[in-house]
């Protein structure tokens, strides 16, 4: 599942990206997964698995980190997101979809079953200049 950013002044206008959020007070990873699916969704999250994480560098932005969970259980109904419109996508239709350069990197690491890992990603404006995957340059 992923939804779309429809604010016009954020940097996500027009790309569809995961749920999630900034961190709480006092949250571990898991904690925040679990709060921000809650909140965007109205699921609750059964079964996951914390998968990766992603440091964005940018000449625009503050440098942001990304913690990767994937998710195959969960309870509870949809609920209206008023964050952008929530929506299934299969894996096949993920190509297809407008995203950040960078998000085909790590979405093909988590299809492919990669082992826990780190990825840096530096965008000079919405150009991918550089991806290091597990300390060496992939890109």
């Amino acid at each position: 599942m992923l939804h779309r950013v429809k604010k016009e002044n954020d940097a996500n206008k027009d790309k569809w990206i995961g749920i999630g959020g900034k961190f709480e007070d006092k949250e571990s990873p898991e904690d925040c997964i679990l709060r921000e699916a809650k909140e965007e969704t109205g699921l609750t999250l059964t079964d996951y698995r914390y998968r990766g994480i992603v440091t964005f560098v940018s000449d625009k932005w503050e440098t942001e980190y990304m913690h990767l969970f994937t998710a195959t259980g969960f309870d509870g109904e949809l609920i209206e997101c008023d964050e952008g419109e929530l929506m299934w996508i299969s894996r096949e239709e993920l190509d297809a979809i407008p995203k950040w350069e960078g998000d085909k990197i790590f979405l093909e690491l988590l299809q492919k079953g990669e082992p826990f890992f780190s990825l840096k990603l530096r965008y000079e404006g919405e150009h991918l200049m550089e991806a290091v995957l597990n300390g060496k340059a992939i890109l």
